[in-house]
């Protein structure tokens, strides 16, 4: 038996090899993977050996030759091709492993082009296409973390053809990954990100019990490994939904920097947000807002939950809490609960990925974009169109409620007082609708929003939202501008002494 060995990431290929010499396979190998193994005191023939070509053009044509080929492909149990190989005196090549050059790793150290081209490995992903192809007789490793398994499957003969199934399906994932990855950055460089052909690649982090009801699939995938290195469970088991409504909660409660940020979330819905000195009191005025829709609720706090903040959330019924971390009498506390989850994403702060583009399923395919970046200088380079300007208290409130419209559904108005949210209305089809819903529900609650400040994520068509605001109080508004009325509503704010700020940016998000 004899395998072929050629691997950029060189971490265990020596242990792998020793493990293989064992078995009774003799070693083929090239370039750096040879020289490590050599110097490792390993028994290992030269790629050139084998392919009776040396190695040329600074190593870009080492193993596209027949002899490696012909050794991977050829059918064992084909009378026809056995004596071909025969004939040709190509002899079998029975394990290949390979995993390829760098290709991520250098367009994120260099932008120079040259060397980015270099890192486009061509031979590595035909040897590994090669021996998928041909997996009934040929083991085609490419994942490190896989070679243990492989060596113990061959030693216990359970390298059966499922075995070998599941290698080559990976065998194929990784290329096809690698190519997707490496069309994706060409257009990013040369077509703005928009080229003929989109690739949108995740890895399975784990499956969810069922999708958004029971009656379907799910899992969850990621980016760049960004869910594998920060997302741990600490308590239950992730849903689906659970999910969506988590990366809701989170991409508020991070939209603060370092701030003590506490955001609750229903069916991807924030029904409270607070910022204060304390995380308890974070929690305790972000639950005001809306206690009755937060049972059941997700929530994200921007630190660690310590005794006391667990004390107060076991208070009611909480599906999911996702954290910076969890202090041992808080878990201890929580333990109680047995049908509450509990999440870290980050180390003692929550960690959101940032990625940077955006894309969203339709019927028939999907539309994508540059990702929305809800910047902090939105708020501070906000021009006062009004005869009245905002306090630094309000303009503090004004970033929160513009932050919190922007990352919830259109059309949306927040109210905010006091560093909380306490109404908002969202996912309306109409402005005023939103405006008008978050009034009564604050009535029905009983929260007081006179003071509060008011924004919207798109321009006011009409100023009956002002009017509506000015009815409860409302001291100051933030939003885009822009419409064919603004005049109208600038005049509405100033006939009831409102403060009102244009951003020249509008955060729609259906």
């Amino acid at each position: 038996m004899r395998a072929l060995l050629s691997v950029s990431d060189k971490e265990g290929i020596v242990e792998f090899a020793k493990g293989l010499v064992e078995l009774g396979f003799e070693i083929i190998s090239t370039g750096g993977t040879f020289k490590k193994l050599k110097e490792a005191g390993i028994e290992v023939i030269e790629i050139d050996r084998i392919t009776k070509f040396p190695e040329c053009f600074d190593g870009r044509v080492k193993t596209l030759n027949p002899y490696v080929h012909g050794g991977i492909l050829y059918k064992r149990d084909n009378a026809k091709h056995q004596e071909e190989a025969k004939k040709l005196q190509i002899e079998g090549i029975d394990l290949v492993c390979v995993n390829l050059y760098p290709f991520k790793e250098t367009i994120e150290r260099t932008d120079d082009f040259d060397e980015i081209i270099e890192n486009i490995d061509i031979g590595g992903p035909t040897m590994v296409r090669s021996a998928a192809k041909n997996f009934q007789d040929v083991l085609i490793v490419t994942d490190k973390n896989d070679y243990n398994k492989v060596l113990e499957a061959i030693k216990e003969k359970r390298d059966d053809l499922n075995f070998r199934r599941e290698l080559m399906i990976k065998a194929f994932e990784h290329t096809a990954s690698y190519d997707a990855m490496i069309a994706n950055y060409m257009n990013g460089r040369f077509n703005e990100g928009f080229g003929a052909k989109q690739f949108i690649v995740g890895k399975k982090v784990f499956n969810t019990r069922y999708g958004e009801n029971p009656h379907q699939n799910g899992a969850l995938y990621e980016f760049d490994n960004f869910f594998s290195k920060n997302f741990k469970t600490i308590k239950g088991e992730a849903s689906f939904n659970n999910l969506t409504d988590i990366n809701g909660a989170v991409k508020i409660a991070t939209s603060f920097g370092d701030a003590k940020a506490v955001c609750i979330v229903k069916h991807g819905n924030p029904c409270g947000f607070a910022i204060k000195d304390t995380l308890l009191d974070s929690y305790t005025k972000a639950l005001e807002c809306d206690p009755i829709s937060a049972f059941g609720g997700v929530v994200a706090v921007n630190g660690i939950v310590d005794k006391e903040l667990a004390a107060k959330m076991n208070e009611i019924f909480l599906e999911v809490i996702v954290a910076g971390g969890f202090s041992e009498e808080a878990l201890e506390i929580f333990s109680k609960k047995k049908r509450l989850k509990l999440f870290t994403l980050g180390e003692g702060k929550l960690l959101k990925a940032g990625d940077k583009a955006d894309f969203k399923h339709i019927e028939g395919g999907f539309v994508y974009q540059n990702s929305d970046c809800v910047c902090d200088n939105e708020v501070t380079n906000a021009k006062c169109v009004t005869n009245t300007q905002a306090t630094k208290e309000q303009m503090r409130d004004l970033e929160i409620a513009w932050k919190v419209a922007a990352l919830t559904k259109s059309n949306c108005v927040t109210y905010v007082k006091d560093g909380a949210l306490v109404a908002i209305g969202m996912g309306m089809t109409s402005r005023v609708d939103a405006a008008k819903c978050a009034i009564n529900k604050a009535k029905e609650l009983g929260l007081d929003i006179s003071g509060a400040v008011m924004a919207s994520e798109a321009f006011f068509p009409f100023r009956d939202s002002v009017d509506a605001a000015a009815s409860v109080g409302v001291s100051a508004i933030i939003q885009p501008g822009g419409s064919i009325r603004d005049e109208e509503v600038i005049n509405a704010a100033n006939e009831h002494n409102i403060a009102m700020y244009f951003t020249g940016v509008r955060h729609f998000l259906h």
